[in-house]
């Protein structure tokens, strides 16, 4: 038995130098149901994070993405699945708009993304003598 202590663990919050984007991911790995207790050998845990990988990457729908997949942005299929959400959801609000506040529409997708954005710049204020 390989013990490669890798352990549930908190977030830290206001700690700067974080990798939001890895720290999401070692959250949702280390929340899945089959996450295993202890892996029996260095071949289980490949084979364990080479499925949840796949999974992540082309099944799990990301928050910061719109609601898609890594693989759906990447390979430029998510205004297709965007303009297909907004379909259905303007079929189901003609339907029964009473369940709705608003008409429904999908997230955008973001067209950057930043670990760490520039500073917005400032121009420097005239110098008068």
């Amino acid at each position: 038995m390989i013990d490669l202590g890798v352990t549930r663990s908190h977030s830290r919050p206001k700690v700067s130098n974080d990798n939001p984007y890895s720290e999401a991911q070692f959250k949702t790995t280390k929340y899945m149901s089959d996450y295993p207790e202890r892996f029996d050998s260095l071949a289980h845990t490949r084979q364990w994070f080479d499925a949840f990988i796949a999974y992540y990457n082309h099944e799990h729908r990301h928050s910061g993405i719109g609601w898609h997949t890594p693989a759906s942005v990447h390979f430029g299929t998510a205004d297709e699945v965007r303009d297909q959400r907004a379909i259905t959801l303007d079929q189901a609000y003609t339907r029964h708009p009473e369940r709705f506040g608003r008409r429904p529409r999908p997230p955008a997708i973001p067209q950057t993304a930043w670990i760490n954005a520039p500073a917005k710049r400032r121009e420097p204020a005239p110098q008068t003598s």
